[in-house]
């Protein structure tokens, strides 16, 4: 049986998470395969904050542009 993803009420992105999300707002590459060797985190992708395309890169969000204004 699976049991739902739990989501904390509030999302604090870790360092790395942060890096990935201004790479990607510079304009920088990246796709899943990146990710994956890179050892990002997934959270990003369950969260609203990148999004894939239909190539396999990896694309930010508006959701993920406000969350580094924020931070």
């Amino acid at each position: 049986m699976l049991t739902p993803h739990y989501h904390a009420p509030q999302f604090d992105p870790t360092v790395d998470e942060l890096t990935v999300l201004k790479q990607l707002e510079m304009g920088e590459r990246a796709t899943v395969t990146d990710a994956l060797r890179a050892h990002w985190s997934h959270r990003l992708e369950e969260r609203g904050f990148v999004s894939r395309l239909h190539d396999g890169a990896l694309s930010l969000t508006s959701a993920g542009r406000a969350l580094i204004r924020r931070q």
